[in-house]
């Protein structure tokens, strides 16, 4: 199988020795606390489940500066974004033991043990620095670039004991997964070559048949189809609707035993292509050979070019610096001409009118009406899922 990121083994930071978990539960009780914002306990998830291999805990304020300007940690380790704990929390003394409290859950109880290597004062101009090299953009109306300059001036790093995966084990019992347990289930499958793709988004047809072409393309033995179950900007559809419509579609749609469902924890950056490199990232973390990257990964309005987290491989990413390898598709659509869905790159002699091509906002509003799009958009088994949704919530309007 190929290896994870930047070591040998997986490094998960969960703590899986059970009596040695309940002492640390125990004695977390007992220790100074904080609380967490969303942003970093999502990062305490990701680092219990392996999925940020091969990091030891949050990152220092050399370590984030760097990888935020380069994609490296100051050691030289390959990085796509700073994963760090930046809070407004106060009074933390470097040397300290720490509770991290999850913000997430009901009555906050602890989601991590933190050993304390260093308190940092960040300046207004590195916060900029950072959120600018992250998202390429500095605009207050971009969710990414709002959410990361919001989090507070205080960096705490440190080495990590991970004691529980926040709400996504319970809320998500059948979908959400460790990189460990995607690893294992890969072995168990005895597939060698994986292809992963990422969404935050119900699949509609394109994306089914885009995932059965790079299966096709690449000779896969299965494609990990992979949804974040964390925090999205508002409008954006829920994880449990979601994963209903993936699911019905998989049954329906795939032979039996080429795709895994699951999910991960965390929340949405909308970086674009800094966010597609750390997609690659964890894919491989997971096991997964190759990740689809088509148009607009990761994006968010217009911020980014259709294409730059495909370029950004090619330009950005060393040669080396990962084994996995990226995917490259086009935008996809159903052909009039070709009665098939096919990449618009493939189908050169037509014209914008020979596809089937929707906008969200129609798309939305038929689903409110109880309308189904044209089958050549979204399976209707589909359709009726999110109609179902779209019209509960418009009920509640």
């Amino acid at each position: 199988m190929i290896k994870p990121h930047g070591s040998d083994a997986l490094k998960p930071l969960f703590v899986y020795d059970t009596e040695k978990r309940h002492a640390l539960v125990a004695e977390a009780e007992e220790l100074p606390s904080i609380l967490l914002n969303s942003a970093a306990a999502a990062n305490a998830v990701m680092l219990g489940g392996g999925y940020f291999n091969p990091l030891s805990g949050y990152m220092n304020l050399a370590d984030a500066l760097s990888v935020a300007e380069n994609m490296h940690t100051v050691d030289g380790l390959f990085f796509p974004v700073p994963i760090v704990n930046l809070t407004k929390e106060t009074g933390v003394q470097p040397g300290s033991r720490i509770a991290l409290r999850d913000p997430n859950v009901e009555g906050n109880p602890v989601l991590a043990v933190m050993d304390v290597a260093a308190v940092e004062t960040v300046s207004e101009e590195q916060i900029t620095f950072m959120a600018d090299k992250i998202f390429g953009s500095l605009d207050e109306n971009h969710p990414g670039v709002a959410t990361f300059t919001g989090l507070g001036n205080t960096l705490l790093a440190g080495t990590l004991q991970v004691l529980n995966f926040s709400y996504f084990q319970t809320d998500f019992p059948d979908t959400f997964r460790t990189a460990v347990e995607i690893r294992n289930e890969i072995a168990e499958h005895g597939w060698k070559k994986v292809v992963a793709f990422q969404t935050r988004n119900p699949m509609h047809r394109a994306h089914e048949e885009l995932c059965h072409m790079a299966m096709a393309d690449l000779g896969t033995d299965g494609v990990l189809i992979h949804m974040l179950l964390g925090k999205l900007k508002p409008g954006d559809i829920p994880a449990e609707v979601r994963d209903a419509s993936i699911r019905k579609m998989v049954e329906l749609y795939f032979p039996p035993n080429t795709v895994m469902i699951t999910g991960y924890g965390f929340d949405m950056l909308y970086a674009g292509p800094r966010e597609a490199v750390l997609h690659a990232v964890f894919r491989q973390n997971c096991g997964c050979t190759h990740l689809i990257v088509g148009r607009d990964h990761a994006g968010v309005g217009d911020y980014y070019g259709g294409f730059d987290a495909q370029t950004i491989f090619d330009e950005e990413v060393p040669a080396g610096a990962l084994e996995l390898e990226i995917y490259k598709a086009d935008h996809t659509a159903y052909s009039k001409k070709l009665n098939k869905v096919v990449m618009m790159r493939d189908a050169p002699d037509h014209d914008k009118e020979d596809f089937v091509l929707l906008s969200g906002t129609a798309v939305r509003e038929m689903l409110g009406k109880g309308i189904a799009p044209p089958p050549e958009f979204s399976r209707p088994e589909v359709a009726k899922i999110l109609s179902d949704y779209y019209q509960s919530i418009d009920g509640r309007a």
